[in-house]
C-alpha cells in the first residue's frame, strides 16, 4: 500500500493505454507538476479492448492499479440464493435515484454503496446477478418503468448498467488514501471520485476535458448494438427515447448530477473558459464596462488601500465608476477591517464592493479593467486570465508584471503592450491608469486583443501548470 499520496489521478479509457488529446494532458499536467506524487487508476471495459501501455510513465509516478468493470471471470457460477433484505432495501432507493434523475445521491446513499455494494454477508456482485431478492427488484422496476417493452431486453439492460457500480464500490474501499482525489472526466471515474470523496473527506476535484453526459447522449443516440423499434422521423434526442437508450442516459445523467454535487472544484479546460466574452452581433466599437475589478486576496501585500483610494480618485472625475474587490476575506480580519472603514471615511459605499470568493470565469466579462496594486508578486495568475478573457489590465512595478503586460522576447514586446505598469503604492498613478484605459475605447479593445494573444501566444501551458499547482495545494494544506 502506498503511503503519502498527494494526488490521486482518476482516468476512465484513456492515459496511459490510449492516446489522445485527454492523455497528452495528463502526461503534460503530471510532467509539469514534479513537486507532486501521483498515484493514477485506471478504469477500462474490457481487458481485451487495451494492450500495453502507450506512455512511459513520469518518475513522479509512484503506482498505477488497472481495473476493467466488465471483467467477470471471478464470479461464481450461478446458483439458488435468497439475498439479504436490508441491503436490497437500501439498493432498491439507490436505483430509483436512476430512473428519477432530479436530485444527485446523498452523502448517505453513497456510504450505503460503499458499505453494501460487494460486500461479503450484504450485496456481493452474485447477489445482484443471481438471488430472488434481486430478481424481485428487477421485476418490480420493470413493471414500473419499462412495462411495454421487451423483458429480455430490460433484464440485460438492467445487468449492464448496474453492475459496474459493484466494481466502482470495491475498487473505491481498495485505494490508497491520497491528500487529493482528481478525475477526468464526470461518469464511471467520475462517480470513484464521489465515493473517495465520501470514504476519505479529502478534496475531491473534477476535469471536465468535454461534458461527459453529452457525449454518451451522442453515443447512445448514433449506437448500432441498440434496437431502434421507433421510425427515423423519431431518432432525435430531443424526442422519446427507445427504452434501453432512455436507461443508459437516465444512469449517465445521475452519474454526472452526483459527481458535480460533490466535487469540491469543478474545472473547465482552459480554451473554454478563454473564449472572450463577446456575443455574436456585439458592436465592433464595444464599450468598456464602468467597472474596475481587484482579484486578490484582502492582505496588506496586495495594498487593498491603495486601490480604494485610488478609486476615490477616479470616481471624482467618472461619477458612474465601481470598484469591486474580489477575493476571500478570512485571511485578515483586521485588516478587512481598515479596509471597509477607509471605503466609509472616503464616503465610497455602494461604489467601491467587497464581493468575496466569486467564479474568476463569469466575473471577469463583467470588469473593465484588472488591477493589482500589490506590493510583491511574482507571477499572477490573476493577470493571465485577465487577458484570456481579452481585459486590460493595470499592474505595480513588482514580479513579472511588466514582462507579462509589455512583452518578454523581441517578439513577445512587438505585439504591443496588453495594459500599464504604476509605481507601488500612488493612488494618482492607479487613478491616472484607470481613467487613461477607459477612456479611449479604440485603445481599450487594442489591449484586449494583445492580451489574448499574448496568452495564446506564450501563457497557456504556464496557466495550466500555476492553475493546477494552486488547486493541489490548495487541496492539501487544509489538511496541514
Amino acid at each position: 500500500m502506498q503511503k503519502n499520496i498527494d494526488i490521486c489521478l482518476l482516468l476512465e479509457g484513456t492515459y496511459p493505454y490510449v492516446r489522445g488529446g485527454v492523455s497528452s494532458w495528463v502526461n503534460q499536467i503530471i510532467k509539469g507538476l514534479p513537486e507532486f506524487n501521483f498515484y493514477l487508476v485506471f478504469i477500462g471495459g474490457e481487458p481485451n479492448a487495451y494492450q500495453e501501455m502507450l506512455y512511459e510513465l513520469p518518475k513522479n509516478v509512484v503506482d498505477i492499479e488497472v481495473n476493467y468493470l466488465l471483467n467477470q471471470k471471478k464470479l461464481v457460477e450461478p446458483r439458488s440464493r435468497r439475498g439479504r433484505k436490508k441491503p436490497f432495501q437500501k439498493w432498491k432507493e439507490i436505483l430509483s435515484y436512476f430512473q428519477n434523475v432530479e436530485n444527485p445521491l446523498t452523502d448517505k446513499l453513497l456510504q450505503d454503496i460503499l458499505d453494501n455494494l460487494a460486500v461479503d454477508n450484504k450485496l456481493k456482485m452474485e447477489d445482484f446477478l443471481y438471488s430472488e431478492a434481486s430478481w424481485n427488484v428487477l421485476i418490480d422496476m420493470y413493471q414500473k418503468y419499462a412495462e411495454q417493452n421487451s423483458f429480455v431486453d430490460f433484464f440485460w439492460t438492467f445487468r449492464n448498467i448496474y453492475g459496474p457500480l459493484f466494481q466502482l464500490a470495491k475498487i473505491a474501499r481498495g485505494l490508497p488514501e491520497a491528500k487529493v482525489y482528481h478525475s477526468i472526466s464526470t461518469g464511471y471515474a467520475g462517480f470513484l471520485g464521489a465515493l473517495c470523496h465520501q470514504k476519505t473527506k479529502r478534496p475531491y476535484l473534477l476535469t471536465e476535458h468535454g461534458i461527459y453526459t453529452k457525449e454518451r447522449k451522442i453515443d447512445l443516440s448514433q449506437a448500432n448494438w441498440i434496437p431502434d423499434r421507433h421510425s427515423a422521423f423519431n431518432a432525435s434526442l430531443h424526442k422519446k427515447m427507445e427504452m434501453t437508450r432512455g436507461i443508459w442516459i437516465r444512469f449517465f445523467e445521475q452519474l454526472g448530477l452526483t459527481v458535480y454535487h460533490h466535487a469540491d472544484k469543478i474545472i473547465a479546460l482552459y480554451e473554454g473558459n478563454s473564449q472572450r466574452q463577446i456575443q455574436d452581433g456585439a458592436p465592433a466599437h464595444k464599450t468598456p464596462p464602468a467597472v474596475v475589478g481587484l482579484i486578490g486576496r484582502i492582505v496588506p501585500i496586495k495594498d487593498i488601500k491603495t486601490f480604494i483610494r485610488s478609486m476615490r480618485i477616479a470616481i471624482n472625475k467618472n461619477p458612474v465608476l465601481e470598484g469591486w474587490i474580489i477575493g476571500p476575506a478570512e485571511e485578515n480580519p483586521d485588516y478587512l477591517d481598515e479596509c471597509k472603514t477607509l471605503v466609509d471615511s472616503l464616503n465610497l459605499t455602494g461604489k467601491v464592493k467587497f464581493l468575496g470568493m466569486q467564479n474568476v470565469t463569469e466575473i471577469l466579462p463583467k470588469l473593465g479593467v484588472v488591477i493589482l496594486t500589490s506590493i510583491s508578486e511574482a507571477q499572477p495568475l490573476v493577470l493571465l486570465e485577465a487577458m484570456a478573457a481579452g481585459i486590460p489590465c493595470i499592474a505595480t512595478e513588482v514580479g513579472s508584471c511588466r514582462e507579462i503586460l509589455y512583452g518578454m522576447s523581441t517578439d513577445d514586446r512587438n505585439l504591443g503592450s496588453c495594459g500599464l505598469i504604476i509605481p507601488i503604492a500612488s493612488p494618482s498613478a492607479c487613478a491616472g491608469a484607470i481613467e487613461t484605459m477607459l477612456n479611449d475605447q479604440l485603445k481599450w479593445l487594442e489591449m484586449g486583443d494583445i492580451g489574448y494573444k499574448r496568452v495564446q501566444t506564450y501563457y497557456v501551458e504556464q496557466m495550466m501548470y500555476q492553475s493546477y499547482r494552486k488547486l493541489y495545494k490548495e487541496g492539501i494544506a487544509w489538511q496541514a
